[in-house]
């Protein structure tokens, strides 16, 4: 599928990966871009830019995506293409917050429940659609220095897997975009592990993005390596987390004795 002709929401829009596929959207045709974002000033920029609808949205909250989708719904029509992009980032291990581990569920995981359960009907009923869900490397490989981060990223992966096999079949297209190291406002200035195999731009993203929704690939990576890292991990487990061990060390220096 490509966005010519169609109706398009991106969320997390303002700023990084999200702009930037929302720009290429854009500029590939599509009818209408709907941008969904917390920062409103940002997010107004870019929908002026591009000629698009912004509706300001905390994706955490269900009735704030039904809310994006009936304004774009509003606007355009249906929607043929929703990326759910929003994400947060913070460092921490079993001992984060309550609050940090369910605002990471409800946005790495919840958020995409919650546009499924209103556009899959409508998809389904029109035999066509198109779910696009941003997870991450650390989805796949681990989060070295944010247990929350890592675990809802591996659900939202998880989740998708489960988008594709119920309905790939029956015209709705499903996508899980995992980056690794992307600049972008989440990106952290200190050397850290998924910036080993170096730091994209997210219009590079942007264009990989679109190249894969055009072969309705399912798993989108940003950096090949992932890959076969990936593979490293399914061939033997043990080896991969002692190898992850000593990526830790490097980086991050090892643990004290005693300590966590």
């Amino acid at each position: 599928m490509t966005p010519r002709g169609k109706v398009c929401v991106v969320t997390g829009a303002a700023s990084g990966i999200g702009e930037a596929v929302a720009r290429a959207y854009a500029e590939a045709g599509a009818r209408g871009v709907v941008v969904a974002d917390l920062n409103a000033d940002k997010l107004a920029k870019v929908a002026s830019d591009i000629g698009g609808l912004a509706v300001p949205t905390d994706v955490s909250k269900e009735a704030d995506i039904q809310a994006l989708i009936a304004a774009a719904e509003a606007k355009y029509g249906p929607v043929d293409i929703y990326y759910s992009n929003a994400g947060i980032s913070r460092a921490g291990m079993e001992d984060a917050s309550d609050a940090d581990w369910d605002l990471n569920w409800r946005i790495h995981v919840l958020s995409h429940v919650f546009a499924a359960r209103v556009l899959v009907p409508g998809m389904l009923a029109r035999g066509s659609g198109y779910l696009l869900n941003t997870a991450s490397a650390a989805g796949l490989l681990t989060s070295l220095n944010s247990m929350a981060y890592g675990v809802t990223k591996s659900a939202g992966v998880s989740l998708a897997e489960h988008l594709a096999i119920q309905y790939a079949d029956r015209g709705i297209c499903v996508s899980v975009l995992c980056p690794q190291s992307v600049l972008t406002g989440m990106t952290s200035a200190r050397p850290g592990a998924a910036s080993v195999d170096g730091v994209m731009t997210a219009t590079e993203v942007a264009h990989i993005v679109l190249d894969a929704m055009e072969a309705e690939r399912f798993m989108i990576l940003s950096h090949p390596t992932v890959h076969e890292y990936e593979q490293r991990k399914v061939r033997d487990r043990d080896r991969w987390l002692n190898g992850m061990r000593r990526l830790r060390n490097k980086i991050y220096g090892a643990p004290a004795t005693g300590s966590l």
